[in-house]
């Protein structure tokens, strides 16, 4: 089985796809000045472009780990996750309350999906 890994650098890499499921990471890469609801509408955002590097879509995402540094944030993140997320699609999810790298990052994602072709084997 091949690894790939999609734009390696040093410390990590922007999707890695192994036997056909992805791992990738997103935070808000623009204003992090934005409330929870501008930073999870750009997580998302940025999911649905690695997503699309990987041949898949939302659909196909498997679980999510959210680290959210205020628990107080959490109806506004899941407002925006419900909207995002197809019926009947929901992931497993897991929810931790950390301390982020960015003291203006919110929340940050940790994603796992089934991959399409070419990154099946």
């Amino acid at each position: 089985m091949n690894i790939h890994r999609i734009n390696p650098c040093k410390r990590w890499s922007d999707i890695t796809v192994f036997n056909g499921i992805a791992h990738f990471v997103e935070v808000a890469d623009s204003d992090t000045s934005e409330d929870i609801k501008g930073q999870a509408n750009q997580i998302f955002s940025q999911a649905e472009l690695a997503l699309e590097k990987i041949g898949s879509d939302r659909s196909r995402i498997l679980s999510v780990t959210i680290y959210l540094t205020d628990f107080a944030n959490l109806p506004a993140l899941n407002e925006v996750r419900d909207e995002w997320f197809p019926e009947g699609c929901a992931p497993s999810r897991a929810c931790v309350k950390a301390e982020l790298a960015d003291a203006e990052y919110r929340v940050e994602m940790a994603f796992v999906a089934a991959a399409g072709e070419p990154y099946l084997t």
